[in-house]
């Protein structure tokens, strides 16, 4: 009876101490309210910041409606990154270069690296999003498929309104909450926000120091490593031990050398990593280096974080990669087929949602193993049929 006794204690001591998802949107604010004044904050504050909150039902469509990340690695790549983008990524590299320069002695991050990210997230500023920021926290919290994830930043939008950076009537960004050129979320607002300009103020939406100086902060608190590099392509043989590519086998260069693998330019440039082919071993490879891992905690789409990653060696000087011939992409149909039959087989495959990601990956690339296929991670019409 222990623990329904500690339940019945906590609810008696704070009895909103917890907003749940779902319910009635008036009980879901209260509570919320509740939660807030118990975490320090005034009344008048609270009633301030909340009194506009609303739900807002295309929050949740855009949620999901995440088509875009069905795309295969060369698709998507080539439709984000435009020469038009290149030109302003150089064109912008000279305007900040001083902030650039900054960003790399401060905190080790490269000007290709946040070009990129500037770029893919919102255009270079042009494009932050027209979603009311608190509504979108509000209505992803009450909504139960990851309120743990939006609740905290609900708190964070707070403290910030609090502080005279954020209103809650006109702040505005993405679906998901992230506000700003580079598409930082409260809590990384909070904990990395850089004033670059000097204005006494951190405005992600206006100032491009500002956003680029948070931005660099930011990774190098997720642990990017100053001066050492994130992905480089390389050229596989055509025979190989297809199983030991991916990101969950790291190896030195000189393994990798020895098994044929060489850069396409140059010679590697680090020590170790492991051996990515987004398209299987037809396709497109490259070395991800340690740095590389960064970007997932940036980012959980394998497709935009390994895009992300090679536009900014794009943008710090690499050429346009060998494309290669891989095997068609299975349709979404096919794909979502392919994941029903690997979750059958006890593969965690997450979401049968059509989307390749590292869960599907490791599982098609087992049963690649088991089945005698070259282990690449690529799946096929020839594997969903064996399957």
């Amino acid at each position: 009876m222990r623990p329904l006794c500690l339940a019945l204690a906590l609810s008696l001591i704070a009895p909103a101490a917890f907003a749940e998802c779902g319910g009635s949107w008036s009980s879901f604010v209260a509570d919320l309210k509740s939660e807030a004044i118990t975490k320090g904050h005034s009344k008048g504050s609270v009633d301030g910041f909340f009194s506009s909150a609303r739900q807002d039902p295309k929050v949740l469509k855009a949620d999901r409606a995440q088509g875009v990340f069905k795309r295969d690695f060369i698709d998507f790549s080539r439709r984000v990154i435009s020469q038009s983008r290149l030109n302003k990524g150089n064109a912008n590299a000279k305007k900040y270069a001083s902030v650039f320069r900054r960003a790399e002695q401060e905190y080790g991050v490269p000007a290709g690296v946040l070009l990129a990210f500037w770029a893919l997230e919102t255009d270079y500023g042009a494009v932050q999003g027209e979603f009311n920021t608190l509504n979108s926290l509000m209505t992803l919290s009450h909504d139960c498929r990851r309120p743990e994830l939006f609740r905290p930043q609900i708190f964070a939008a707070l403290e910030l309104f609090e502080r005279g950076n954020f209103d809650p009537r006109t702040t505005k960004g993405a679906w998901a909450g992230e506000i700003g050129m580079v598409q930082m979320l409260p809590e990384d607002i909070i904990a990395n926000g850089v004033d670059g300009d000097g204005d006494g103020k951190v405005s992600l939406k206006t100032s491009a120091p500002d956003a680029l100086l948070s931005g660099a902060k930011m990774l190098n608190a997720l642990g990017w490593q100053a001066g050492q590099p994130w992905l480089q392509e390389v050229q596989v043989p055509a025979e190989m031990d297809w199983s030991k590519t991916g990101l969950d086998h790291n190896l030195s260069v000189n393994d990798w050398a020895a098994m044929g693998v060489k850069p396409r330019s140059g010679g590697f440039q680090g020590d170790a990593g492991a051996i990515l082919l987004p398209m299987g071993r037809k396709g497109p490879a490259f070395i991800a280096y340690p740095n590389f891992r960064v970007y997932f905690e940036w980012n959980q789409s394998f497709v935009y974080v390994t895009t992300a990653a090679y536009f900014a060696t794009r943008l710090s000087g690499a050429p346009v990669y060998d494309p290669g011939n891989p095997d068609p992409s299975l349709s979404d149909s096919d794909m979502k087929s392919l994941q029903k039959k690997l979750a059958a087989r006890g593969h965690d495959v997450g979401k049968i949602d059509g989307i390749l990601g590292s869960g599907t990956r490791a599982a098609v690339q087992a049963e690649q193993q088991r089945l005698g296929f070259p282990a690449d991670a690529w799946p096929t019409k020839s594997l969903l049929r064996k399957l």
